[in-house]
């Protein structure tokens, strides 16, 4: 008789959760394509691009000497406190906060779970603007809330019916993955309304310091006690590695969070580092930040221009990554992800933001150097698969003129723009590709990652009808293939040069 198990007594809601997916995309890819890790461009995590402030010249920290110091309390249990580390953040932040309004946390996502382990009841309605990130969803599903999806551009106009009926609204500002900032003053007046409706407003700041500080509203939290702000080291310092982060709110609230998190939840090397970086001398407006936000404006227009190609309607940003409407290139996200990845180059698939399917990419800003590498691996990539669609193409064409004759022309092509009118794109992989003889109307073209590239641009030859029907002749008896190849070049296109 088989024993029968009895099922585990867990929230039945909790069966349907997926974990996070993010986080060792570097070592996946380099195993997967058999590239070196120390060769992969990460371009899906949205890090500062300036670098850690322990690489730049001002200010001076010595990582080795914070480790150091950090690692001599490691036989003692944190103070859970955290006095040093909140008294540094509220002097960061600004705006009239004490020690008393900081929760220290250990990332962002912790910080999300502690509130809405705090706030959020099995049943209750959890207010999302779509799109945006997704451990908000994550976290409160995980405490049986209720998610309602509203549309980011709701957010300035917000339902005061749908307000009375929720728990809680996330707002992401700015907005990852769109890279949009909203206003001060925008801000004010979705918190006084949230106020007014009894609902909380979690309002994640945690790229703010890479935008425009300025725009920060925590000074508000004293005066609501349903404003809830979340602030980020680790995309502002570019270390991802040590979990470091800290929520604003009143007073009453923070003592309250910090009751209720996890004792010693930051450990002797983050509370160490982070309280040094916070320490920095200009706060959000130091020389390594002022300097950094100068770097990704200067860099975030090269990219947009850059981007901004057949397919591709990169979306004006305030921050340092890129929201990219792909809608109109015949390749989905994930493909173009997985074919960018091939080249070393990570990028985000946005297909995993709520209900934004495969017509969306982020990327993030980098150096000029890497950045004109994303650009050209992107290019590539484009090239790459429009060759292949094309030769697909070419074979199909190739077979059905030998089964039937000579078709009609192929007059629209939905891999390349038209050379000139009435053209025939039977060829539109041109199966000479790269000729290298400007007798055909080719020529080398500069490349904007430099050196020089093969461009058909004015060619014309291979589209002329009846230089087609001669190609045809000779590839629906022999094939495709090299024999067959050099054959065509030298009965027809020798011809007609």
């Amino acid at each position: 008789m088989t024993e029968q198990r009895l099922p585990l007594p867990i929230k039945k809601y909790l069966q349907s959760l997926e974990p996070c997916a993010h986080g060792g995309l570097i070592r996946k890819s380099s195993q997967k394509y058999g590239i070196p890790e120390s060769e992969m461009l990460d371009a899906s995590a949205s890090l500062n691009p300036f670098g850690t402030p322990f690489e730049q010249d001002e200010p001076e920290l010595d990582m080795q000497e914070l480790l150091r110091k950090g690692l001599e309390k490691l036989e003692q249990y944190p103070d859970n406190r955290y006095l040093e580390y909140r008294n540094a953040a509220a002097d960061f932040v600004g705006m009239g906060t004490t020690y008393e309004n900081i929760i220290p946390g250990n990332g962002s996502t912790e910080i999300i779970r502690l509130v809405a382990e705090c706030v959020i009841s099995e049943g209750d309605i959890v207010l999302i603007p779509k799109p945006t990130f997704s451990e908000y969803e994550m976290q409160c599903k995980v405490m049986g809330a209720q998610i309602k999806y509203i549309d980011q551009e709701d957010i300035l106009d917000l339902d005061g019916k749908l307000l009375d009926e929720a728990k809680m609204i996330f707002v992401c500002n700015p907005n990852n993955p769109t890279g949009k900032l909203l206003l001060k003053e925008q801000v004010e007046r979705i918190a006084e309304k949230c106020a007014e409706h009894k609902t909380i407003l979690f309002l994640d700041e945690a790229f703010i310091e890479l935008a425009d500080p300025e725009q920060s509203v925590a000074y508000l939290v004293e005066d609501n006690e349903y404003l809830f702000i979340q602030r980020s080291l680790t995309k502002a310092f570019a270390i991802p590695g040590i979990r470091m982060g800290f929520g604003v709110t009143s007073k009453e609230f923070a003592s309250v969070l910090n009751n209720a998190r996890l004792s010693w939840n930051m450990g002797c090397i983050a509370d160490t580092v982070a309280t040094a970086l916070l320490r920095m001398e200009g706060g959000v407006n130091s020389k390594y930040l002022v300097d950094s936000r100068d770097l990704i404006a200067k860099e975030r227009d090269f990219l947009m221009e850059k981007l901004s190609r057949r397919g591709f309607k990169p979306i004006e940003s305030t921050v340092n990554y890129i929201f990219v409407d792909i809608s109109e290139l015949s390749m989905d996200s994930t493909e173009l992800a997985e074919r960018m990845a091939s080249h070393g180059v990570l990028i985000r698939d946005c297909s995993s933001f709520q209900d934004i399917g495969g017509d969306y990419i982020r990327i993030a800003i980098r150096t000029r150097e890497e950045n004109e590498r994303i650009a050209s691996t992107v290019r590539e990539a484009i090239a790459e698969w429009g060759r292949e669609q094309a030769r697909m193409q070419l074979e199909d064409n190739l077979k059905a003129a030998a089964d039937c004759g000579r078709m009609g022309s192929n007059t629209d092509c939905p891999y390349y723009s038209c050379h000139f009118e009435g053209q025939d794109c039977t060829f539109c992989f041109c199966p000479f590709y790269p000729c290298k003889d400007s007798r055909t109307g080719g020529e080398w073209i500069e490349s904007s990652s430099g050196g020089e590239v093969w461009s058909c641009l004015n060619c014309k030859i291979v589209h002329d009808e009846h230089v087609v029907d001669g190609l045809l002749s000779v590839f629906t008896a022999e094939g495709l293939n090299k024999e067959s190849i050099k054959k065509a070049w030298d009965s027809v296109m020798e011809k007609n040069l």
